[in-house]
């Protein structure tokens, strides 16, 4: 068995405006610089083999927290948002599209921006690059592709209250074994300020 940490990139400017980042390259804003500079990876966590999203902020959140460059890992790259990257998911909610923008909770996995990527397409992705993982990681990457990971993990359909919330700062442990995800113990794991 595997144990993965996944952890969020910390926070971008587009973030603080509500805009959806996808694919797009935005980096860390200056505050959450500075806050992951004064964290570190969790005791025993250290050791795990560090991967992320090609991604900058992913990337440098990665090197803040752990202290050295990560492996780049294509698969870890965010869910393409297509023609809605850089817009404010708020403002598509009150837009007459067509696909409609909608909440995460009434997608399933088929669900697809206009000229982006379905849930389902990142598992395709994903399953068989964890398939190569030998050895305990660490996953510096995207809110999208952790909920696809934990959505596996917890049986979660996108459909209906997600069984999880992906918050910043934590990392959120699940075990892989034979193409099978499940949450991991304990399931959550801050991480810890840097002496």
């Amino acid at each position: 068995m595997i144990r993965l940490g996944l952890l969020r990139h910390g926070h971008t400017e587009w973030n603080r405006a509500g805009r959806i980042q996808g694919a797009s390259d935005i980096p860390l804003d200056p505050d959450a610089r500075a806050q992951l500079a004064a964290q570190r990876l969790p005791a025993g966590w250290d050791a795990a083999t560090l991967y992320a999203s090609p991604l900058h902020r992913a990337v440098e959140t990665a090197e803040l927290v752990a202290g050295h460059a990560p492996q780049i890992a294509p698969a870890l790259r965010e869910m393409s948002w297509g023609e809605w990257e850089g817009q404010r998911g708020a403002d598509l909610l009150e837009a007459a599209t067509t696909p409609r923008y909608r909440h995460i909770e009434d997608w399933g996995w088929d669900y697809r921006p206009p000229a982006g990527e379905s849930p389902a397409d990142l598992r395709a992705r994903l399953l068989p690059w964890l398939d190569r993982l030998t050895g305990d990681a660490v996953l510096v990457t995207h809110i999208g592709v952790m909920r696809v990971l934990l959505a596996l993990a917890h049986g979660w359909d996108f459909s209906g209250a997600a069984p999880f919330a992906v918050k910043r700062n934590r990392l959120f442990v699940v075990d892989y074994e034979a193409g099978v995800l499940r949450p991991g113990t304990p399931p959550v794991v801050r991480l810890e300020a840097r002496a």
